[in-house]
């Protein structure tokens, strides 16, 4: 009634009034906060060291377009303002979404086997190219069986000479 009198007139403006005002407040808390320069560089690290969960890429929030992404940069901008240490907003996507959402999985656990594969397949393939090289060069540097094959043939060629004389003398 008041808002009536105060703009002099009744109709379809006035009725949709209260909705614009809800639609302007509801944008203007939705908005995420400002944050000063050092807090903004913050948000940018964090969100390179995020992963899009549904980007096939395995592109970083930072560089994704998706919708996730964008919930998620200001999910990330949102508790930077609120006071959280990285380490906080890692643990909170990493419980949200599992630690495939962090580009730098923690190193512990099940994690070892992801950091040290890598390294124990390299000394793996190292130890088993040393072990051929070496039984290569050993095999290489003995001499063939031949003089051994050879005196079993002169011991039996000497026996058929002494057969085949004449008269059986040695």
């Amino acid at each position: 009634m008041f808002v009536r009198t105060l703009l002099g007139r009744s109709g379809p403006a006035l009725r949709s009034l209260p909705w614009a005002l809800c639609l302007l407040l509801t944008l203007a808390l939705a908005a995420p906060p400002t944050l000063n320069p050092a807090l903004e560089s913050r948000a940018v690290a964090i969100q390179k060291n995020l992963r899009c969960p549904l980007c096939d890429t395995g592109e970083s929030i930072a560089d994704s377009r998706s919708d996730i992404s964008v919930k998620m940069r200001s999910s990330v901008r949102e508790q930077l303002a609120a006071g959280r240490s990285e380490a906080q907003i890692y643990d909170f996507f990493a419980q949200r979404y599992g630690n495939f959402v962090l580009l730098d999985p923690p190193k512990s656990g099940r994690n070892l086997l992801l950091w040290g594969g890598p390294l124990l397949a390299l000394v793996g393939g190292g130890a088993l190219w040393w072990s051929f090289l070496r039984r290569r060069r050993t095999a290489a540097g003995t001499p063939e069986q031949a003089p051994d094959a050879a005196e079993d043939f002169d011991s039996y060629l000497a026996q058929v000479r002494r057969e085949t004389r004449p008269g059986g003398q040695p």
